[in-house]
Order: C-alpha cells, then structure tokens, then sequence
C-alpha cells in the first residue's frame, strides 16, 4: 500500500513539472480554442427590399442638381455715408472717403441646376442685396455666378454659371400632387453642408401668409431651415416639385410648416426671365378685398366666393370695360374666383392686349363684361 502511495506520488508530481514546463515555453497551448465567430448576414432578397423602401434612388438622381449658394454684401458702418457719397462732398474732401468702413455680410442658401449649360434657379430673397455671389456644386467645385432676372412678386432669381454639360434635374407635374404625398427637401440648412429630409405634402393652394405677392404655396413637413431656400423640394421619383421657400417658426428652425413655390410657377417664371430679362403679368387696375360674412349677408351671398372690388383706377382697363365698386368678380374666363388672391393669381396668368371675359355680380344679377387686359405695373408704381 506504502509502495502504491509513493508511485502515485511521484507520477503526480512528474505530471506537474510537464505542465510547469509547458506552461512556461509553451503557453499558448494550454489556451481554450476560440469559439467561432458566427455572423448573420442578410440574405440579398432583404437588401433588395430595404432598397425598394428606401428613396436613395430619388435622392442619388437630384442631389447634383442641388448647389449651395454663397453671397458677399458689403455694408456699411457709416451713418454719415450717403454724405460721404455726395459728389459735391467728395469733389472738397476727395474720392475714397466713405470705403474703409464697409463690411462684409456673408449669407447663404441654395439653389437648382435647371440647364446643362448653368441655369440656377433659386430664391430672390437669397441673392436680393448680394454684390458677390458664388456658387458650389455636390462635386465640390464652385464658381461666380451673375443674376439673369429676378422677379421678387414670387420671390424667385434665376442664376448662370459658366459652366457645362452640368446636372439638370428634371421637372414634375405639380398638378398630379395630392396632400399626403412623400416628399424630400434637399439644401444646405445651416450651412452644414448639403442634407436631405423628408416629409409629406401638408397642403396645397396656400395662400393669404403675406410672405410673396403671388401666393400658391405647397406645406410640407419635410424640415425647411435656414440655407435650405431655394433648394428642391422632390418627389419620390427624384424630380422637381418645389423650390423651398419659407417656413413658420417662432424660433427661427423647422417646425414643420414649410413653404415651397410649385414648380409650375416656377418654370413659368423661369421661361419669362431667360427670354425677357423679366416677368410680364396681366393687370386690369381694380382694388378688391376678400367678401366676409358680413359683407355676403349684405349682398345677399349664400356661399361668399368672389372678390369685391372696393375700386377701379382711373383709365385703366377695368375703367374702361365699365367695371364698378361694389361689383363682385366671380370669374375670369370661367375660372371661379374664390377669393381676392385667387383673382390675383388668375389675372397675373393673363397675356397683355389679350381679350378676358369677367363674370360679376351687381345688384344680385350677373353680368358678363369683355375687357382688354393691360400690362402688370412693377410694384413700386402701384398704388397702396
């Protein structure tokens, strides 16, 4: 038994020195082997259908169409500048007085490539007061732009780059838009850089905010912020719907009340300044004003559509067709006048020296009148 104990003995203490030894030359093979690392990859078909779900494909095809927009104004820290500015001033006190204290204002937004050969279409209100404007493309590259046209009634500019062969994007039908329709609003909010957001088409036909003269706005809920205006508002198929344009906030960020100008007008608008250097609306000289619920009682109106024509400017083509205040303009052309900015918005559409048809209502009966249209005034000679 002595003898068993001690052999027993001496095999666990020569088991112990080959496992010290190996331990210490050879550590690695006393390790426990690794599990297997097993990784679940998704099958292609899934890739396939979050692919489908995703707007990448909308967003990949405008995206280059997008280009950010960076103007220079220099203004001045001067209150006796116009003084300095006076010729006679400056004839006895000399020639640079008044240019060192000018600084320079930097602001931004964005813009839409429309043409292959430069064409921008953007904000006037981003360009509006620029001495210096220059443009960068999604490539990274940038270059000076110069103003084609503006029309500030809609609150869009047009731009040209000398540039070529340059990432048009490609115009929707606004008409086919439904409320709660997917939209995407691309730009460069903040001046972080070009971001995509998305949203739905919250309204149509918004007018009566008192941002722009003509007023047929899309509401989205896609996030509009600072530097997005002027940017695309696209649908989901990556075509231009909108030019975002504003929005409604209390602190100046999203919350989810934006405003774009539908692509309709903008194009409209856009074909007017590259021919003309400017847009030519009709006009016919009549005052009106929205008919309120008081004011249709008074008239004995069921429904209060229509535009009341509070008065008529002197020799003006509404003069001269015998129109009246206190008539109420029901149609043009037969298009139903609802409102008094609906009436604007129909008449502006009118070609000057055309013939128009004006349905009203006076004394409770309706009367049709013939006129010929007249040529929109700029803003600065309409009366107030």
């Amino acid at each position: 038994m002595r003898q068993l104990w001690s052999t027993f003995s001496q095999a666990v203490t020569v088991c112990l020195g080959v496992l010290f030894v190996i331990k210490l030359f050879y550590p690695n093979l006393l390790q426990p082997s690794a599990p297997a690392l097993v990784i679940k990859q998704l099958p292609t078909t899934a890739s396939t259908s979050i692919a489908k779900n995703s707007y990448r494909v909308a967003v990949s095809k405008a995206m280059p169409s997008v280009v950010n927009i960076f103007t220079t104004a220099r203004i001045s820290q001067d209150p006796h500048r116009a003084l300095k500015n006076d010729p006679l001033f400056r004839h006895f006190f000399g020639e640079d007085l008044g240019e060192e204290d000018e600084q320079p204002e930097n602001s931004l937004g964005s813009g839409v490539i429309v043409s292959a050969d430069g064409l921008i279409l953007t904000n006037n209100h981003v360009i509006s007061s620029a001495d210096q404007i220059e443009v960068a493309l999604s490539d990274g590259s940038k270059s000076s732009a110069t103003v084609v046209g503006t029309d500030p009634d809609t609150d869009l500019a047009v731009l040209k780059i000398d540039r070529k062969k340059l990432p048009a994007i490609t115009f929707s039908n606004s008409d086919h838009m439904q409320v709660g329709d997917v939209v995407l609003a691309i730009g460069n909010p903040f001046g972080v850089g070009q971001t995509v957001t998305q949203g739905i088409i919250s309204a149509l036909g918004r007018n009566h905010l008192g941002i722009n003269t003509f007023e047929n706005f899309i509401q989205t809920d896609a996030s509009i912020n600072p530097g997005n205006s002027g940017g695309a508002l696209i649908d989901v198929e990556g075509n231009l719907i909108g030019i975002n344009s504003a929005i409604y906030s209390r602190n100046g960020g999203s919350m989810g009340i934006g405003f774009a100008i539908p692509v309709s007008i903008a194009q409209q608008v856009m074909e007017q300044i590259t021919s003309n250097g400017s847009v030519t609306r009709g006009w016919i000289g009549i005052e009106a004003q929205d008919i309120t619920p008081e004011l249709a009682e008074s008239f004995n109106q069921k429904n209060g559509n229509g535009s009341l024509i509070a008065g008529v400017l002197l020799d003006s083509p509404a003069d001269k067709a015998g129109l009246r205040p206190g008539d109420i303009l029901v149609a043009i052309d037969d298009k139903p006048v609802t409102d008094s900015q609906s009436m604007l918005n129909i008449i502006a559409m009118l070609k000057p020296r055309d013939k128009a048809t004006l349905e009203v209502i006076r004394a409770g009966k309706r009367l049709k009148i013939d006129l010929v249209v007249g040529k929109r005034p700029p803003a600065t000679q309409l009366p107030r």
